[in-house]
């Protein structure tokens, strides 16, 4: 297919831009959608303060008739090429019809940018941070989709490698059944490092997180437990206030326990939240008419049989002292109380041993592959 590349400049570009996935998904059953004020935010400054560090281009495909045919985002992090001292260019938010003309010409579009910019290589799927979306799914075609990943058809990767382009880092997930007790592993390690260490874990109030400093503190957890993870840059206090902002406070408190040393010091959180794939799938990616009231209901009211576990950190300081179990030793009781039967976590790098580990004890099925793609630009 011949097709010309824009640059996103005008809003009917960018409105081209964000309705060109319900385009490719239409009657894909496993495809979740994004909320289109998300899309649009994430191009804001005022919503993103991320940008203030990344240099961004949106481009459109269209096909000889006009029609939009692919997307795709070339991102600069100032940030990561710093702490990883790189000089790659990034690309996101890629969709794209079974064309290879098109794959190529979208992927070249953003090559070119990078190269102009005095980048020497590529890689992606990628966001400006960890809390993007990132990583382009390689197995698991027919598993549902969620809020926090992206989905994928088969043809994605497959161009990707006809483009040249090679395996960077793969990251996994876990899917497990939520037992009805807390099994006897946890639990004894619950006791111990408790009576040991003196940690206990707290539950945070409307007020701690957004009068306290609670956001910033969890987020500066974020940084030190995860610094080492591929491609992660540290937050600042201003993205760690906006992603708070924005969604925390959607959350069920009950569900974001914190653990705490003697001393007060926060040592480990986990994130997680009833799954949202079907009620984004019912809302069509608006909050209006509907969407806002099958979001509201997923959230409050009806979960869904899943929850998803957003993440897990825990200080290099206190890693593999057993803390975790604190963690699960309080979900575990919540989320029966709350009926859910199976949770997912988040995408795992499949060669971080040590978060993989903590799932053994209940029989995790592995899945959900997802891969982020490289290059050296010519």
């Amino acid at each position: 297919m011949s097709c010309t590349i824009k640059a996103v400049e005008t809003k009917r570009e960018m409105t081209d831009f964000v309705e060109l996935p319900g385009k490719i998904y239409k009657g894909n059953s496993c495809y979740v959608p994004d909320l289109e004020k998300d899309v649009r935010g994430w191009f804001d400054p005022s919503h993103n303060p991320g940008l203030g560090h990344c240099d961004v281009k949106a481009f459109v495909a269209y096909s000889e008739t006009g029609e939009p045919v692919g997307r795709i985002v070339g991102i600069i992090n100032h940030k990561a090429n710093e702490t990883w001292k790189g000089s790659c260019v990034r690309f996101g938010w890629i969709e794209f019809v079974d064309d290879a003309d098109v794959s190529a010409a979208l992927l070249k579009a953003v090559e070119a940018w990078g190269k102009e910019k005095g980048m020497d290589s590529i890689q992606g799927p990628l966001g400006i941070s960890d809390f993007d979306k990132e990583g382009m799914l390689v197995e698991d075609f027919d598993k549902l989709g969620s809020s926090i990943t992206i989905y994928n058809p088969p043809y994605y990767p497959e161009h990707l490698e006809r483009l040249g382009f090679g395996k960077e880092v793969d990251w996994v997930q876990a899917r497990v059944k939520v037992p009805a007790e807390v099994p006897e592993r946890f639990a004894r390690a619950q006791k111990l490092v408790s009576e040991m260490y003196g940690l206990k874990v707290r539950k945070l109030t409307h007020d701690d997180v957004f009068k306290n400093g609670y956001g910033r503190k969890i987020f500066r957890l974020l940084n030190e437990s995860y610094k080492q993870l591929f491609g992660y840059t540290p937050h600042s206090d201003e993205e760690a206030d906006a992603f708070v902002n924005e969604y925390i406070s959607m959350l069920d408190l009950r569900m974001l326990p914190m653990v705490e040393d003697s001393e007060g010091n926060l040592i480990a959180c986990s994130v997680t939240m009833p799954n949202l794939s079907r009620a984004l799938q019912k809302s069509g990616g608006h909050l209006f008419p509907w969407g806002w009231f099958h979001l509201l209901r997923a959230l409050k009211f009806k979960h869904e049989e899943e929850v998803e576990l957003l993440l897990i950190a825990v200080h290099p300081e206190w890693q593999a002292l057993g803390v975790n179990a604190l963690l699960f030793a309080d979900l575990i009781p919540i989320f029966n109380e709350m009926g859910f039967e199976w949770a997912e976590t988040g995408p795992m790098l499949e060669n971080n041993s040590k978060v993989l580990s903590q799932w053994k004890v209940l029989n995790p099925i592995i899945y959900k592959r997802r891969r982020c793609f490289s290059k050296e630009i010519e």
